[in-house]
C-alpha cells in the first residue's frame, strides 16, 4: 500500500509513534489509510451540514476495511463574495484547494481519498487535486438546498434575492416583500437551488464517473445523502484494492460525456473554465472548439433555474443525472465509474419520472446545447455565453458600447439609471490577470433583470458570470484586456454586434482602426500588488485555457 511508506520498517518507528498518538492501533496499521478531505464550514450554507456526512463517510470507510483520517479544506462562499473585493479570491481559491489536496495527500501518503465538497470553486479544486495526486478517490457533493417559500411561491436564492434588488428599486415589490424574500429564499443547508455553478459541477462530477449515481441531486440533509456518504466511504476501499485511480476514470471520453450532459442541462458557463482546468490536471487537453461542437450536436432537454422553470429538487425527483444520461445515451461513451458500474449499466438502471423535467430528444427545449462559444474581432480566442432562456430577439443584438474599467463603476452606472435600452455594457480589466481572479458579475446582471432591462441591454466582459446569471451576458472574452485583447481598446459609442446563432462577437471597426488603437494601448497598473493574488495574476493563463496557472519559468 502507498501508506506503507510511513508504516513499514525500522526507520518508521517515529512515524508509527505519531500514528499511535492519534489512536491508531497496531492492527489498524494493516488497513488502507483513507484521507477524508472535508470542506465543512460555518461560512457557507452548502457546507454547514457536512459534519453529519463526515460521520457517515467514516462509518463507511471502517465498514469497508479502511482507516479514515479527516482533514480540512478551505472554502469561500461566492454568494457572500459577490459584488466586492472578496470575489477576487473565489476563482484563485480553486488553485489553493488543489494545492491543499496535493500537500496533505503527499505528506501523509494516503492510499485513497473521499472528497466532501459542494460549492462553486471547491468542487473543481478538489477534482484538480485528486487528478494531480492520482490515488483512488470518491467525491461526495453535499447536495442542493430545498426551495424557499413565500405565499406558496417557491423561491431560489439568485432569482429571489439578487433580482429583488432591481424589483424593489423600480417599485415592483415593497419593503415588506423584499424583507420576506431576503429571509426565505435560502431556507437551510445545501447548494443554491438552481443549476448554478455548485450544482452544475456536482452534476459534472457524477457524469465524469467520480461520484456514485444519484449523488449530484440527492438533497442536502436527506437520509439518502447519508446513505450515499456511507457507500462512498465503503467504495473507496474497494477502489484502493482494485487500484482504480482518477486518471483511469477522467479520460477524454469522460469529459466529452460531461460536456454532452452539461449542454442537455443548460448548466453554468463556469463549467467551461472548470472542466478545462480539471482535464489539464488529468493529462487531457480540452479546447473551446470541443464545447462548441458538442453544443451544436446536443439538444437542451431540461429547463432549470436560473433561466428555466425547474429546481434541482425537481430534477432529483424526475430521476436525476442518470435520467438525463438515459435520454442522450446514444451520444455517450460507455466508461468505468468509481461506483464499479459502467455508464451503460447506470443508464440501463435509470428511470425517468417526468417527461417535461427531462424531455425526450424529439421534444427538446432547444435543438442546441445550453452554452455557445463566440468568436470575432472582439474575442479572437473565444468568449462564452449561456444561451438558455434567451428569446430569439436577444440572440442577435446590436448596440452602442458603454465602457467601464471595473465592475464597481459599471454597477454604479446601472444603479444610477445611466444604462438605457440598446446599450451594450462593457466591463473590462476583470479577467484572470486583470481582476485579478476573474470576478463574477452576478450583481449587475441580476439587477438588470430586476430593472426590466434584461431584454433590451447586453453585457460583455473579460470577467465571468455566476451560474445564476441569465440574459444576454457574454463572458470569458479572450484575450482579456490586461493582456492587450481588443476589448481593451473599446470606447463609448463603439457599435457592438452579438450574433449567438452565428457564434460571433464583433466591434464595428476596421482592422486598421483596431490596430491603431492597440498600438497606443498601455496596460494599467495592476489592481493588486501585494499578497498571493499578486502572485496569482502573474502566473494565471487566459480564460480560454481554463485560467490555470503556468509554471514560473
Amino acid at each position: 500500500m502507498r501508506s506503507d511508506i510511513i508504516k513499514e520498517g525500522l526507520e518508521r518507528v517515529p512515524h508509527r509513534s505519531m500514528l499511535h498518538a492519534l489512536g491508531v492501533t497496531r492492527d489498524a496499521l494493516k488497513k488502507p489509510f483513507i484521507g477524508v478531505a472535508t470542506s465543512f464550514s460555518d461560512l457557507i450554507p452548502g457546507h454547514m451540514g457536512m459534519r453529519d456526512m463526515e460521520r457517515f463517510i467514516e462509518k463507511g470507510v471502517h465498514s469497508g476495511g479502511g482507516y479514515s483520517f479527516l482533514f480540512g479544506i478551505p472554502g469561500v462562499c461566492d454568494g457572500i463574495a459577490m459584488g466586492h473585493s472578496g470575489m477576487h479570491y473565489s476563482l484563485p481559491s480553486r488553485e489553493l484547494i488543489a494545492d491543499c489536496i496535493e500537500s496533505v495527500a503527499g505528506v501523509h501518503c494516503f492510499d485513497g481519498l473521499v472528497l466532501l465538497t459542494n460549492c462553486d470553486k471547491i468542487t473543481p479544486g478538489m477534482l484538480m487535486g485528486c487528478a494531480r495526486v492520482n490515488i483512488p478517490t470518491v467525491v461526495l457533493t453535499a447536495g442542493p438546498m430545498l426551495s424557499g417559500r413565500y405565499k406558496m411561491r417557491r423561491l431560489s436564492f439568485v432569482n429571489d434575492s439578487f433580482e429583488a434588488i432591481g424589483r424593489f428599486k423600480t417599485g415592483q415589490i415593497d419593503a415588506h416583500e423584499l424583507e420576506c424574500l431576503e429571509m426565505e429564499s435560502c431556507p437551510g443547508a445545501g447548494a443554491c437551488q438552481g443549476l448554478y455553478t455548485a450544482n452544475t459541477m456536482a452534476c459534472m462530477t457524477e457524469v465524469l464517473g467520480m461520484s456514485l449515481p444519484g449523488t449530484a441531486t440527492a438533497l442536502a440533509g436527506s437520509s439518502r445523502k447519508r446513505r450515499l456518504a456511507f457507500a462512498s466511504g465503503e467504495q473507496v476501499v474497494r477502489l484502493v484494492e482494485g487500484e482504480v485511480t482518477p486518471r483511469k476514470i477522467m479520460t477524454k471520453e469522460a469529459f466529452e460525456n460531461a460536456i454532452h450532459v452539461d449542454m442537455a442541462l443548460g448548466g453554468s458557463t463556469n463549467t467551461v473554465l472548470h472542466l478545462t482546468a480539471i482535464a489539464k490536471e488529468a493529462g487531457v487537453s480540452l479546447g473551446l472548439d470541443l464545447y462548441d461542437r458538442i453544443s451544436n450536436e446536443a439538444p437542451q432537454l431540461c429547463s432549470l433555474l436560473p433561466g428555466g422553470k425547474y429546481f434541482l429538487e425537481d430534477l432529483d425527483f424526475a430521476g436525476g443525472i442518470p435520467a438525463v444520461m438515459k435520454r442522450i445515451k446514444s451520444q455517450l461513451h460507455d466508461l468505468p465509474t468509481v461506483s464499479g458500474k459502467r455508464t451503460a449499466q447506470i443508464i440501463e438502471e435509470a428511470e425517468i419520472f417526468d417527461e417535461d423535467i427531462v424531455r425526450p430528444l424529439e421534444h427538446p427545449y432547444s435543438p442546441k446545447g445550453g452554452i455557445a462559444i463566440l468568436r470575432g474581432n472582439l474575442a479572437p480566442l473565444g468568449a462564452v455565453v449561456k444561451q438558455v432562456g434567451l428569446t430569439d430577439k436577444m440572440k442577435r443584438f446590436e448596440g452602442r458600447a458603454m465602457v467601464f474599467d471595473s465592475e464597481e463603476t459599471g454597477m454604479a452606472a446601472i444603479m444610477g439609471g445611466k444604462i438605457l435600452p440598446g446599450d451594450v455594457i462593457v466591463i473590462r480589466y476583470e479577467g484572470p490577470k486583470g481582476g485579478p481572479g476573474m470576478p463574477e458579475m452576478l450583481l449587475p446582471t441580476s439587477v438588470l433583470m430586476g430593472l426590466g432591462l434584461g431584454e433590451v441591454v447586453a453585457l460583455i466582459t473579460d470577467g465571468r458570470f455566476s451560474g445564476g446569471t441569465r440574459g444576454p451576458c457574454i463572458g470569458h472574452i479572450s484575450p482579456e484586456a490586461m493582456e492587450g485583447g481588443p476589448i481593451a481598446i473599446l470606447q463609448d459609442g463603439d457599435l457592438i454586434s452579438i450574433d449567438i446563432r452565428q457564434r460571433t462577437l464583433q466591434v464595428k471597426l476596421g482592422d486598421r482602426e483596431i490596430q491603431d488603437r492597440l498600438s497606443k494601448w498601455k496596460p494599467p497598473r495592476p489592481k493588486v500588488t501585494e499578497g498571493w493574488l499578486a502572485r496569482y495574476s502573474k502566473l494565471v493563463t487566459s480564460a480560454n485555457t481554463g485560467a490555470v496557472l503556468k509554471s514560473e519559468d
